[in-house]
């Protein structure tokens, strides 16, 4: 049976770097922060007195331990240093485990002490993740010896990773929050994500409050003062303070895309000037995750990406030119270009509830109806914005159309020529309903001719988001889907479905108005869907 180390180890051979160094030195020791707690450090480093290029990484993970002396070693034979340093409370490190809110303090002062150690030419900050986050919260005040930074799967916009038009991604915060809690939770995890009131869950299921996950629950809104103050506020600003070049390595299954994309557009023009954002087709694990395309071209080894960066930038020493590659689902194939590309028009397709088909504009007036119970919600299946339920992230084969009453799907006629989308998706849909407040979810899929479909997008958006909703009233909403590079083959149809939750990637809306999570009850509601002339329900799809 392979060691799960093996890919690693190829990674390395394969990677033309020599072999410097049979075996290399290791240390371990503790550093005082500046309010003399005291973090673990471990380091591997080639023998000989250096200086020595060096990869560096904060964690707040101990299982990853073994992973990381793995590329420690690996580093080392191969003429670079490496040391990695645990938070505070983990991992052997002194202090009291709170997430995110020392990292800027204790890796400025983890920096600090790499600086001065002699044996240190120059620093490369690595981290997938919360490792990235690390890094981010480090970007002002980062020693003269770093020069570069290689960030992964992690975005500085949180609240982006957090919420889409009102409705809470549980997949990502609860279940993070669950394993994170600095405690052993044992409450069955789709039954935390039920919970009513959820602000009440910690202490009811949990074992006790969690200050930080309730806080996350209780500000819906990117206006919200607790996303736009104190450490949130700064991590946002993190991309406009850093002065280096960075790797923003991203997959288009990867519940980070988001934020990471807004936080590439917000790099400052020194470090943007000399970046790299690559966006494959995997997931938060770098694992593929399309069921029905062909993926023989992924390049999904992160330690190759790694070495790749560093290689260039440390070893080389050299200032890289501002890049974006990006894979194209469907053609397995990458596309590179100096800047984030853009799509060159937009293509509207209009629904015909009557004929349950998308289509151009034109369609008499009609309207579709279904019943949304929040306690039987749409189960997520193929979706962008999931983490716990790993089996249901990327692009899945989907069921037939209308495979639920509480599902509308709208067909468009066998493309007569490749479609390739570059960009964001759009739905805008006439809505009513009878509730005070709910929500409504649109999906776009790809039909094969012989009817196999998967998912390519999906975006939902709670119907009193942006004002006040009466019941009975038609209202416009538009969902907004992450962008995407796909290219939907000729003979292929369009499907989008409409419905109402999508559950447990975003929480199941009670049907009540006002803060979700305060929620104690939950009833059903009558959706409508509208269509025609009168009420212009669309798909919006940029081309490439």
């Amino acid at each position: 049976m392979p060691d799960r180390f093996d890919a690693v180890r190829a990674a390395y051979e394969d990677s033309g770097l020599p072999v410097r160094c049979e075996t290399p030195l290791c240390g371990e020791e503790t550093v005082a922060c500046r309010d003399g707690v005291r973090l673990r450090v471990f380091w591997y480093r080639p023998t000989g007195e250096g200086p020595f290029p060096a990869v560096v990484q904060r964690s707040c993970y101990p299982g990853g331990e073994p992973g990381y002396r793995l590329h420690g070693e690996e580093l080392a034979r191969r003429g670079i240093a490496y040391l990695c340093q645990f938070c505070r409370g983990t991992g052997g490190s002194e202090g009291e485990w709170e997430p995110n809110v020392n990292e800027p303090k204790d890796g400025a002062d983890f920096l600090r002490w790499v600086e001065s150690l002699p044996w240190v030419k120059s620093v490369g900050y690595w981290g997938c993740s919360y490792l990235a986050a690390t890094g981010w919260l480090v970007a002002d005040s980062l020693t003269p010896k770093v020069k570069s930074m290689l960030l992964t799967h992690y975005g500085t916009e949180r609240f982006t990773s957090a919420y889409c038009s009102g409705m809470f991604r549980h997949d990502i915060l609860t279940a993070w929050a669950m394993d994170n809690a600095g405690r052993r939770i044992e409450a069955d995890y789709l039954a935390s994500c039920r919970y009513r009131p959820q602000l009440e869950v910690d202490t009811a299921l949990w074992g006790g409050k969690l200050p930080w996950y309730r806080d996350w629950i209780s500000s819906p809104r990117r206006t919200d003062p607790y996303w736009n103050q104190g450490f949130w506020a700064f991590m946002a600003d993190a991309p406009r303070k850093l002065r280096l070049p960075v790797c923003i390595v991203e997959g288009w299954y990867d519940h980070h895309l988001g934020s990471a994309l807004e936080t590439f557009r917000n790099l400052s023009p020194e470090a943007a000037a000399h970046s790299t954002l690559l966006v494959g087709c995997w997931n938060h694990g770098f694992a593929p995750c399309l069921e029905t395309k062909p993926q023989a071209h992924l390049e999904n080894d992160e330690t190759r990406q790694m070495l790749a960066w560093f290689r260039e930038t440390l070893l080389e020493e050299k200032l890289p030119p501002r890049r974006v590659r990006w894979y194209v689902i469907g053609e397995d194939a990458w596309r590179e270009a100096p800047d984030l590309p853009k799509p060159r028009a937009e293509l509207a397709l209009y629904l015909d509830a009557a004929a349950r088909a998308l289509k151009e504009p034109g369609a008499e007036p009609a309207c579709r109806s279904y019943v949304y119970d929040p306690d039987d919600p749409v189960p997520s299946h193929g979706a962008e914005s999931l983490f716990a339920t790993s089996a249901e992230v990327g692009s899945r084969r989907q069921p037939g159309p209308d495979y639920r009453p509480d599902v509308l799907s709208f067909l468009s006629a066998p493309l007569e020529e490749d479609l390739s989308l570059l960009g964001e998706i759009r739905a805008e849909l006439f809505v009513s309903s009878t509730a005070p407040d709910t929500a409504f979810t649109a999906k776009l899929m790809e039909v094969a001719p012989d009817g196999t479909t998967c998912n390519i997008r999906g975006s939902i958006v709670s119907l009193a988001y942006d004002k006040p909703y009466t019941p009975g009233e038609t209202r416009k909403v538009t969902l907004r889907m992450w962008a995407v590079a796909w290219r939907v083959a000729a003979g292929s149809r369009l499907r989008l479905d409409v419905s109402s939750s999508d559950f447990p990637q975003y929480a199941a809306h009670s049907n009540y108005a006002g803060l979700w999570s305060a929620k104690t009850r939950a009833q059903t509601a009558v959706q409508t869907v509208f269509t025609g002339e009168s009420a212009p329900s669309r798909l919006l799809l940029p081309l490439e």
